[in-house]
């Protein structure tokens, strides 16, 4: 067992750090609101800090899940920051969505004061983190990556190492991408049946188990179809995902011309109030049905 420190303990972060204590582990953990972190150790065993370094300070591994780029550097850097506490040999291990670039930044820092970094974004969503099957998608040196997998596999059911720092970033864009394309294709073919009068659980039920099959489809079809979005991966957190994708292409030359509609969609979702609303709530843009899950109706 390791001792370890945990820097987020939001929908994400709090259940990966829980699965962490009760896979026996010594965990400190550290969130802005302080709160979150008495409500944490409620919960689990474990203790607190009141900021990242002294999170950090005597640990093997730190983990963080925290917003965007600014807020990751909010807490390695700075004379408070992680960074500081740790000693070298240890590894931080970021779970974060960000840029690539951020991540190939903080793991050239953390070189030079001889830590190892991980970037390692997640995909499964809330109920992925509390049931601990996430999906980890990792950049970053080898040996690191092998030193920290065992800690790693208390909330997972499929960790791989993609390549150097950054690449896991990029297969979580990769992720986005398709997760995004695949929500409005399934967006606009539940509205279609739902407006030729078709029973929608029949048609849903008969060509799951053909080649239209989805993880989005076998979770988010029964939800869409009534109109009920008031949970899951809210709209905010993809709309910043996709900025990310989007800002990487007109760097890198790659085109997504789709994925820029869906970003437009999902802003035009923002300004009707639906910020917090699941992603699938792409389908009350289209369908009177679904609409009835929208902020108005509320």
């Amino acid at each position: 067992m390791s001792k370890l420190g945990f820097i987020g303990l939001g929908v994400m972060g709090g259940p990966m750090a829980g699965h962490l204590s009760r896979g026996g582990h010594d965990v400190t953990v550290y969130n802005r609101t302080a709160s979150k972190m008495d409500a944490w150790l409620n919960e689990y065993e474990g203790s607190s800090a009141c900021t990242p370094r002294l999170a950090s300070t005597g640990a093997e591994f730190v983990f963080s899940c925290v917003g965007n780029d600014d807020d990751l550097r909010a807490v390695t850097l700075g004379p408070d920051g992680a960074f500081v506490g740790m000693a070298p040999g240890s590894v931080y291990v970021d779970h974060s969505t960000t840029s690539d670039i951020v991540a190939r930044h903080l793991a050239e820092l953390g070189l030079r004061q001889g830590i190892e970094f991980l970037d390692a974004p997640v995909s499964g969503g809330q109920s992925g983190a509390e049931k601990g099957v996430l999906t980890v998608m990792c950049g970053g040196r080898e040996q690191a990556f092998e030193r920290v997998r065992p800690v790693i596999d208390a909330y997972t059911r499929a960790c791989m190492l993609m390549g150097p720092p950054g690449t896991g970033q990029l297969t979580k864009m990769v992720n986005q991408i398709c997760v995004a394309g695949l929500l409005q294709g399934l967006a606009e073919g539940l509205n279609f049946g739902l407006t030729a009068g078709l029973d929608m659980e029949k048609v849903v039920a008969v060509i799951s188990k053909g080649a239209a099959q989805s993880w989005q489809m076998d979770n988010r079809a029964a939800s869409m179809i009534v109109g009920e979005f008031n949970f899951g991966f809210a709209v905010d957190w993809m709309r910043k995902d996709l900025g990310i994708v989007l800002d990487t292409a007109r760097h890198n030359g790659a085109q997504l011309p789709v994925t820029a509609v869906i970003d437009q969609f999902y802003g035009q979702l923002q300004r009707q109030g639906a910020n917090h609303f699941d992603t699938s709530s792409l389908i009350a843009l289209l369908s009177p049905r679904a609409s009835t899950g929208s902020p108005d109706s509320h």
